[in-house]
């Protein structure tokens, strides 16, 4: 579990599991023979040249608030990913363990509605699904909601029992694509991956940071930011917003946490030739 400070604000990072199965899935075009031959890659690859791929969740506490950005996957779920299905983890001991409480989450931020970032936000009792922080308010963009309530999802009944059950209990609110949490924490839109996808700033006491969500699944992507993931809704939008995003923050003093990346998970992106590598 990793901390970061920048200004005023602390980020604490809560893993729930680290694969190295997923990347042929995602990213078909990173071989192990591509990305053995980056020097800089391999914190974030296996001995056998594989994606590592971190399922993670990250506290953000600003002025008095606490907030929880993507919930993971989650116990108990029926997903049609094998090794997913019914899932039993320590994730909630582990968030215990850091000196947190479900209670005290003030905020749970979804940066989009896939299956691994929304797991936690439900608990089930009995045969019912709650929400797990039952103090928060749950903040969903209007734009992937509108997408997700029509549009069924691969990996088994995520919005059924991960997001609706949100909406049955009245804690969540839908907000638009720039939405300010806190005067130091806002969304910025980073669509295609899904149409209605954030990714969270962070400005404090002069210093900045940015939680990625899936406009980046693997720092591979920083240095080809034309690979698309095989999950991106909409693949030539989602390298589109990738490369402007590379563009804009390379060389610039801004900590990019990446939302799926393996230890050390965060560091600055910089101009590597006619490409970019992430300095961590």
């Amino acid at each position: 579990m990793l901390k970061w400070k920048v200004g005023e604000v602390r980020v604490t990072q809560i893993v729930e599991l680290t694969t190295a199965s997923l990347g042929p899935h995602l990213l078909p075009q990173a071989t192990p023979e591509v990305l053995n031959a980056i020097a800089w890659m391999s914190p974030f690859i296996d001995e056998n040249g594989r994606l590592v791929l971190s399922m993670h969740s990250l506290i953000v506490e600003s002025q008095g608030q606490t907030i929880m950005v993507d919930t993971c996957i989650g116990n108990d779920k029926v997903r049609t990913y094998p090794k997913w299905n019914l899932m039993q983890t320590d994730f909630l001991d582990r968030f215990r363990e850091l000196g947190f409480s479900t209670e005290q989450i003030n905020t749970v931020l979804c940066t989009h509605m896939h299956v691994d970032h929304v797991g936690w936000n439900t608990r089930k009792v009995g045969d019912k699904w709650v929400p797990t922080f039952a103090k928060a308010e749950y903040l969903f963009a209007e734009d992937e909601w509108n997408h997700w309530r029509v549009e069924e999802q691969d990996y088994g009944p995520v919005i059924e029992d991960s997001v609706q059950p949100i909406f049955d209990a009245g804690k969540a609110v839908l907000v638009s694509s720039s939405h300010r949490v806190t005067d130091e924490v806002y969304l910025q839109p980073t669509p295609g991956h899904t149409p209605g996808h954030v990714s969270i700033h962070i400005e404090s006491g002069g210093e900045r940071a940015i939680i990625t969500g899936d406009m980046i699944h693997h720092p591979c992507q920083i240095k080809h930011p034309d690979w698309s993931s095989l999950a991106d809704t909409d693949p030539d939008m989602a390298a589109v917003t990738r490369g402007d995003f590379v563009e804009k923050y390379a060389d610039q003093p801004v900590l990019i946490i990446g939302t799926h990346f393996a230890a050390p998970t965060a560091g600055k992106i910089v101009r590597d030739g006619d490409t970019y590598r992430l300095d961590y």
